[in-house]
């Protein structure tokens, strides 16, 4: 395989971003997911407009994996105001890490997430700390080998489905 770019994504990469999300999550989830919670969840989460304002967002950061120019992943991370929930000073959020189905298993996931503890590096982020859907075995395994442990849950809206996520962290500076 050639050889994967990780590369902080522009403005310009908005459509890029709502396609590869959209694509994403939908492989991820649709077998498991009602096909009008999934609609509503893709039109919400990925239309252009909300990608550009993150973008924008100072707090939020978002990172493209390409291999010979093609997307074939992303990361989104959150500082700041931009986090989803626990907006703690010197903590990153990751909130997505994503990559098409035909690359798993290919370490993709990996680059984006030493990507993710560069930023924390820069930061000097106290700790990292997500949410993932209890059911999603191969991310809750991915993020205990890196190192994560559960410390919360919280309920995940997927249209009209509430969904248990397990909130997790990884401590990267005692205090």
């Amino acid at each position: 395989m050639n050889t994967i770019k990780v590369r902080k994504a522009l403005i310009s990469d908005a459509e890029k971003l709502q396609n590869i999300g959209r694509i994403t999550f939908s492989e991820t989830f649709s077998d498991v997911n009602s096909e009008e919670n999934m609609i509503k969840y893709l039109d919400e989460s990925f239309n252009l407009e909300k990608i550009a304002s993150e973008l924008n967002n100072k707090d939020s950061h978002f990172y493209l994996a390409e291999l010979d120019g093609e997307v074939i992943g992303y990361l989104k991370l959150n500082t700041g105001e931009a986090q989803t929930e626990l907006k703690e000073k010197n903590v990153l959020e990751i909130e997505r890490i994503y990559v098409l189905k035909e690359f798993h298993g290919k370490k993709i996931a990996q680059e984006l997430y030493n990507q993710a503890l560069k930023k924390a590096e820069e930061i000097k982020a106290h700790y990292i700390w997500l949410g993932v859907w209890e059911k999603n075995f191969r991310a809750v395994s991915f993020y205990t080998k890196n190192g994560f442990v559960q410390f919360d849950t919280h309920i995940f809206r997927l249209g009209d489905d509430e969904q248990t996520d397990l909130m997790m962290k990884k401590i990267l500076i005692n205090e």
